[in-house]
C-alpha cells in the first residue's frame, strides 16, 4: 500500500469511526453489563449448584433472562449440568466441577 492509498484508508477509517460512534458506545456499555452478569451467576453458583429460578432469586432478575445467560454461559464451557433438583437442571461452574 502507498502513502496515497495508506491516506485514503486512513480517512475511510477515521469517517467510519464518527459514524458509528454511538452504535460502538452502546454496544461497549451492553457487553459491560453482560460481562458483570455473567460473573455474578458465577460467583451464585459456586459454592453450591442451583437451578434457573434459585439464581434468578438471588440475582433478582426475570427467570428467563438468567436462562439466556446462564445458556450463553454453557455454550463456552463456563458453566455446567450437575445433576437435577426435581423437574429443573441443576447448574454449577464449570471449572469447579473439573
Amino acid at each position: 500500500m502507498n502513502k496515497a492509498e495508506a491516506r485514503i484508508h486512513s480517512e475511510m477509517l477515521k469517517n467510519l469511526r464518527k459514524e458509528y460512534n454511538v452504535t460502538v458506545k452502546r454496544t461497549q456499555a451492553l457487553l459491560k453489563k453482560h460481562k458483570r452478569i455473567h460473573r455474578e451467576i458465577c460467583k451464585a453458583i459456586r459454592d453450591t449448584p442451583k437451578t434457573i429460578p434459585e439464581i434468578a432469586e438471588v440475582m433478582e432478575m426475570p427467570s428467563h433472562q438468567v436462562l439466556w445467560h446462564v445458556t450463553a454461559l454453557k455454550k463456552y464451557d463456563v458453566v455446567a449440568e450437575e445433576g437435577m433438583c426435581g423437574e429443573y437442571v441443576l447448574y454449577t461452574h464449570a471449572e469447579e466441577k473439573a
